[in-house]
């Protein structure tokens, strides 16, 4: 278990431009967007006969939404290759997908301004619901071409052993 300091020279929240994708222990090349990381938990509201008109609250079922990546189109095969893991239209019939190993344990890791690994979030049971393998073409347009995969999930979770950086100091500026 890891050692928690507290790095009291950092006042400002990370940003939210600098992070990286990784599954099958590789980063992801060419991500730049990443929906949020989202729970929510159902609500029972329940009352006795006898309590006044204002119901009780307890936790019900969690649920996890999906995550939505992009990244510019190139000829690298990463996400068509995971999304053809749970449904392939060039097969024979009969063998469109294959549920043996569509499943991928995801880690996102956020960085702070001077590159250093700051945050990890281990995202757990990850297939491919949605697969756009092209964005919109404006032949009028200006514009990179973006690949964007859904990813459902089981559930995701701080990696607490990731130890808040000791971010360095580059000195005086303008000295």
């Amino acid at each position: 278990m890891a050692t928690f300091t507290t790095n009291a020279g950092r006042l400002d929240p990370y940003k939210n431009f600098k992070f990286r994708l990784a599954w099958d222990g590789q980063p992801v090349a060419g991500v730049s967007k990443i929906s949020p990381l989202k729970r929510t938990t159902e609500v029972v509201e329940h009352r006795e006969g006898g309590d006044p008109s204002t119901p009780k609250k307890s936790p019900a079922m969690h649920k996890y939404e999906g995550i939505t990546c992009e990244r510019g189109v190139t000829h690298d095969k990463a996400f068509e290759n995971w999304a053809n893991k749970v449904w392939n239209y060039s097969v024979k019939t009969g063998k469109e997908s294959s549920l043996k190993d569509f499943r991928k344990e995801l880690q996102l890791e956020i960085y702070n301004e001077a590159g250093q690994r700051a945050l990890v979030y281990n995202i757990h049971r990850c297939w491919i619901s949605e697969f756009q393998q092209t964005g919109e073409l404006d032949a009028n347009g200006n514009a990179v071409l973006f690949e964007m995969l859904k990813i459902e999930h089981e559930g995701f979770e701080r990696d607490t052993d990731e130890a808040e950086p000791e971010e360095p100091s580059f000195g005086e500026v303008g000295g």
